[in-house]
């Protein structure tokens, strides 16, 4: 059972199917997660890829998120996000079943405040798409923006630099990785790696 945690929804069941690389972020992740970003999200634009359940864009929407898009390829998945929105009456939060990648390269410039990367582990091998995904939410948050990353290893400051990041916080639970990520100055990301590290 996967429940939202905090804010006008707090305890709202949400539906939980068995899908292929489907893995809901745990809750005491998640509540680490808002206690890294703050209880209250008043006014922020979220982008929930790879959204599954939908717990981390609705957790942000129950916590004030003005805009929340939710991005899930799986319409076995989508169907039930749409009906739990309806029944929220979430006015804020709308799903897209498409591509996150895909997405993701078209929100670019967007200035949102905050996305959630989540793909799907595949026992490790889907590195690939990690890395995409972190270039494309580098162009789609704003200066200010932040990613968060959930991963089944933990992901280096040597390896994020090039693609654009730098983790502030880490965390790990069980197999599970977490890390909240600030962009890098334009500049900083095009350095080798090497220099980067060495500073």
């Amino acid at each position: 059972m996967v429940r939202i945690l905090g804010g006008q929804w707090k305890r709202t069941p949400l539906t939980v199917l068995s899908a292929r690389g489907l893995r809901p972020t745990p809750s005491r992740v998640r509540e680490t997660l808002f206690n890294w970003l703050g209880q209250d999200l008043s006014g922020w634009r979220c982008v929930d890829a790879f959204a599954g359940t939908g717990a981390l864009g609705l957790e942000a929407a129950s916590r004030g998120a003005a805009e929340v898009v939710l991005l899930e390829r799986n319409p076995a998945l989508v169907a039930p996000l749409r009906r739990t929105i309806a029944q929220l009456q979430a006015t804020q939060v709308k799903v897209e079943c498409t591509d996150a990648l895909v997405a993701l390269g078209r929100l670019a410039g967007g200035g949102w405040d905050v996305v959630f990367l989540d793909p799907p582990f595949l026992d490790g091998d889907n590195e690939r798409v990690f890395e995409q995904a972190l270039q494309a939410a580098a162009r789609a948050v704003g200066p200010t923006g932040v990613v968060y990353l959930e991963s089944p290893r933990a992901w280096s400051d040597a390896e994020l630099a090039p693609l654009g990041w730098r983790a502030v916080r880490r965390g790990r639970a069980g197999e599970v990785h977490h890390s909240l990520l600030q962009p890098l100055p334009a500049e900083t990301a095009a350095m080798p790696v090497a220099t980067v590290a060495a500073q």
